[in-house]
């Protein structure tokens, strides 16, 4: 299947009511893995790279890019590549500039930890230069706990009204927003504010984004799509799956020194976290509270 737009999967999603998973990679088994499980599922998905996992690589993203351009090819239903989190730095505003040309649809512009007006004229300028480029971006508004510096607590949630102003002073095309999930969580215990959920829902016209999901109940998620989330990202659950598969196989086998069968272990435990997670999304866009959203 050719390269899928997540602007389309997006527009799509929301159409439908449903959400689409958009799952953060770091090496190739990770992607491999999300093809594998929604190939399993029958159901598109996003593949989703960090700024952090491209300074991982060396910073160099046309490697990554052309790896990503490949397994999403090859994929029996819809992915797209999406750019996650860049920053302001150097690498942020290289990333940006290099996004359109190695085969990216969409990018995530994060100007949360900056003041107020900062964050609103930086990403109104990342949003102009996707205008000119085809690039779908989305922007966060509110501190998603998780990050070095954050602190997730009530205050610092997104308001719908800001939220409102924000949309249309940036035009930005998707928005990520605070509402008491947290980055990085390995356990999943997180409580959302499903009536902050459906109050921005009413306020912002565009579709709202979940991060830090590896760490919310399922039933939690299944309540957020029916409250009005359209993307949802997923990231360290896929580590979760990973590292567990890669210490059992280690644990049994001191000698391995092979890394072969501990990446396939570690593959095939993320493959089965993709086909589970998205079909957690499935059966809340099927769900009777489920309608599609203007």
């Amino acid at each position: 299947m050719t390269l899928a737009g997540c602007r389309e999967l997006l527009a799509d999603a929301r159409r439908r009511g449903a959400a689409l998973a958009a799952f953060n990679v770091i090496t190739l088994e990770h992607a491999q893995a999300v093809a594998a499980g929604a190939a399993r599922v029958g159901a598109p998905a996003v593949l989703q790279l960090s700024q952090n996992a491209v300074a991982h690589h060396g910073g160099r993203l046309a490697p990554l890019a052309a790896a990503l351009r490949a397994v999403a090819a090859e994929a029996p239903t819809g992915l797209a590549l999406h750019l996650d989190h860049l920053d302001q730095g150097p690498l942020g505003r290289e990333l940006l500039r290099a996004a359109p040309a190695a085969g990216f649809g969409s990018v995530m512009f994060d100007g949360s930890r900056l003041p107020a007006a900062e964050n609103l004229a930086a990403t109104a300028a990342a949003v102009r230069f996707g205008r000119e480029h085809g690039l779908l971006v989305e922007a966060e508004l509110g501190r998603i706990g998780g990050k070095p510096g954050d602190a997730h607590r009530p205050g610092v949630r997104t308001d719908p009204v800001e939220a409102a102003e924000f949309v249309r002073a940036t035009g930005v095309d998707a928005l990520a927003v605070a509402v008491g999930s947290s980055h990085a969580m390995t356990s999943r215990g997180a409580r959302l504010d499903h009536r902050l959920i459906a109050g921005l829902r009413a306020s912002v016209a565009v579709p709202l984004v979940l991060h830090g999901s590896s760490g919310v109940p399922d039933d939690e998620l299944r309540r957020a799509i029916r409250a009005g989330m359209t993307k949802v990202n997923i990231g360290t659950a896929l580590n979760v799956a990973l590292t567990a598969a890669v210490r059992e196989r280690l644990a049994a086998d001191p000698a391995l020194v092979d890394p072969r069968p501990y990446l396939a272990d570690g593959r095939e435990a993320m493959a089965a976290a993709v086909a589970r997670l998205l079909t957690v999304l499935a059966d809340a866009a099927a769900g009777p509270a489920t309608a599609a959203r203007p």
